[in-house]
């Protein structure tokens, strides 16, 4: 891995907010000293999970595309954790080559992100995903959502809402987990279950939800997270997960990514 695509990926494993252009102009020295510390902790994008499960099947991708919006709330935490999971379902929706599924998708995160006082550069980013919607651009498409995401943490840096960074990221790999547990589980093969066996991420974000603040701790949805990670944790411990524990892993994800979408009222 070349030393700028390290500092992409350690980046967002830190602060939350990645791609080239922003660890070059906006990492201080303290952010570089923690990416120093936690080199071996990168968290991948979904798009470069599904990519990697792509290539040792053929999934049908469009089966995984979700319909509907996300919960009206007023927690600030699970609006993050929702816009999440909606950037996970954009690159589903790329790769099934869904044109009409990515702008909504677009319009879902975009509209998630207004409720978090992004800026006006974060909403501009709704027409350049049409744009490449309209032209099947699929590739740019990758590229579109992956800025998108890392625009949206990066005005929350500035906001000082590291809180929220920390969600966005977690649903975002949760419902990518989900996603690639079910893909595992369904045509199990050892170098497929390889892919799940995450370990180091999972302790990492276990981390970083214990460090939100106080009164997110204690919101019963991180509660809840916070338990199905943990209970997650010794079934991707193998180097090669079982079918059991791949099929584990899937149904603690998609209840976790349920409960993030719909209220607890309504569930």
């Amino acid at each position: 891995m070349d030393r700028m695509r390290w500092i992409f990926f350690a980046t967002l494993a830190i602060v939350g907010v990645g791609g080239a252009h922003a660890a070059e102009t906006a990492m201080t020295a303290e952010q570089i000293g923690q990416v120093e510390r936690v080199e071996s902790i990168t968290i991948p994008m979904p798009g470069e999970f599904f990519t990697a499960i792509g290539k040792l099947s053929r999934p049908d991708w469009k089966k995984f595309l979700r319909t509907g919006t996300p919960v009206a709330t007023a927690s600030r935490a699970q609006i993050a954790l929702g816009l999440g999971t909606l950037v996970a379902d954009g690159y589903v929706a790329v790769e099934a080559q869904d044109g009409q599924g990515v702008k909504n998708i677009g319009k879902e995160i975009i509209n998630l992100a207004k409720k978090l006082n992004v800026s006006q550069s974060v909403l501009g980013r709704g027409n350049s995903l049409n744009d490449f919607a309209e032209n099947n651009d699929w590739s740019a498409l990758r590229e579109e959502l992956e800025a998108t995401q890392n625009e949206v943490k990066l005005d929350m840096e500035i906001q000082k809402d590291g809180g929220l960074i920390t969600l966005v990221t977690v649903g975002a790999w949760v419902r990518g987990m989900e996603i690639a547990s079910g893909l595992v589980a369904e045509t199990y093969t050892p170098e497929a279950a390889r892919l799940l066996h995450q370990p180091a991420i999972m302790t990492y974000l276990l981390d970083q939800l214990a460090a939100v603040p106080e009164g997110m701790q204690k919101e019963p949805l991180i509660l809840d997270l916070r338990a199905g990670l943990e209970k997650c944790q010794s079934e991707i411990a193998p180097e090669t997960p079982s079918f059991e524990n791949v099929t584990a892993v899937h149904e603690v994800m998609a209840e976790m990514v349920r409960e993030i979408i719909i209220n607890p009222e309504e569930s």
